[in-house]
């Protein structure tokens, strides 16, 4: 597995992409955010963001990426598991996300936006994001349970 982290600025924008149905995409889980509807998926983001005006790009998006070989135990739910793993583990806590599945290549791979305003209006902390992110990324597919072991609901 591997993962591609970057910010942005466009909830909007975002929204945009990872619901993307010319990309076969699939809104799999959310948090903190009204599932509505795409305009109230950005609402709710852009709602919390106003907690902290300062912050420039308050658009976390996380592609996670997996190899074409283990697309046969990749199911949604172990995905989902996996990416609220990854988030833990990357102290994305207390904040808002949703996370999408893209069927638009040949290997599984998975979108998560979250906002890097936490529910207090604090930014979440991106120190050293890309090193955690690698150590977590080296182990995380391998060790975690089987989908029937844990319950993958946050």
């Amino acid at each position: 597995m591997i993962a591609k982290i970057s910010k942005g600025g466009s909830f909007g924008g975002a929204v945009d992409y990872v619901l993307d149905k010319g990309k076969d995409a699939e809104l799999l889980a959310g948090l903190g955010v009204r599932m509505k509807d795409r305009d109230s998926i950005v609402r709710s983001f852009r709602m919390q963001a106003a907690l902290n005006p300062h912050l420039s790009k308050p658009v976390g998006h996380i592609v996670l990426a997996f190899s074409a070989q283990d697309a046969a135990r990749l199911d949604n739910r172990r995905m989902v598991g996996i990416a609220a793993e990854y988030l833990s583990g990357m102290g994305i806590r207390n904040t808002q996300f949703i996370i999408a599945r893209h069927r638009d290549r040949e290997h599984p791979h998975l979108h998560i936006l979250f906002n890097r305003v936490d529910n207090d209006g604090r930014t979440v902390s991106d120190r050293n994001d890309r090193y955690r992110s690698e150590r977590l990324c080296n182990c995380l597919l391998y060790t975690s349970p089987s989908p029937r072991d844990r319950s993958v609901s946050r």
